[in-house]
């Protein structure tokens, strides 16, 4: 029998669901018609990305460490710190050294997401803000996994390379579960749950902008 939030948590991602079509840019990669270039400002925003979710986390962590949630948000931001240190072989196979890859300018479209989580950082519900983004982890994980494949098969990466990828590729129930473990062993009340509607929304869109605005580089 499923844990009640685990139920709430999978309508959540029901009403989030993209549908079948896949962003261009994933599209693209999968066929191998993306630009290299597509890859080296994706390596460069990621890492801006990571980085800032990372502190977004521990500063959810930090709000609600007296409760299992804060131990949660504690290991999510263990986990950027292990796809921060994926970028720099990913970064190396498209062309880009350290530097460039640390210092190439933000874009805006790709930095919505991270600026969206650390609102929800300083002012957000942390159950609520929990539950959403186990919601999108399907959609992003199931990108990640067609670009890791797509890099081998057409562009010719490496295992190494293609570590970004494959880390957030990987199938999460355990992080779910023990999501849902945190936030309790009750259903979520309707006002979290709304809110938790409302964060996943954003937190879609902003996804979906951040794919938008690499599909036209080199477009």
């Amino acid at each position: 029998m499923n844990h009640p939030i685990l139920d709430q948590i999978q309508d959540l991602r029901a009403g989030l669901a993209p549908g079948d079509t896949a962003p261009a840019l994933v599209t693209a990669l999968a066929d191998g018609t993306a630009p290299r270039s597509t890859l080296a400002e994706l390596a460069a925003q990621q890492h801006r990305i990571i980085r800032s979710d990372r502190r977004s986390l521990l500063l959810l962590a930090s709000r609600c460490a007296d409760r299992p949630v804060g131990a949660w948000f504690a290991t999510m931001a263990e986990g950027e710190s292990v796809a921060l240190r994926t970028l720099p072989a990913l970064a190396a196979a498209v062309g880009l050294d350290r530097g460039e890859l640390e210092t190439r300018p933000p874009l805006p479209g790709c930095q919505a997401y991270p600026h969206c989580l650390a609102w929800f950082a300083l002012n957000g519900e942390p159950a609520a803000a929990a539950a959403a983004m186990v919601a999108n982890f399907a959609a992003w994980g199931g990108y990640c996994g067609t670009i890791a494949q797509a890099l081998r098969h057409h562009y010719g990466f490496s295992d190494e390379a293609c570590a970004f990828f494959d880390f957030f590729a990987q199938p999460a129930p355990e992080l779910e579960q023990q999501a849902a473990d945190a936030l309790g062993p009750d259903r979520l009340d309707e006002p979290t749950l709304a809110t938790a509607r409302e964060y996943g929304l954003l937190l879609q869109a902003y996804e979906h902008l951040f794919w938008d605005t690499l599909g036209v580089i080199d477009a």
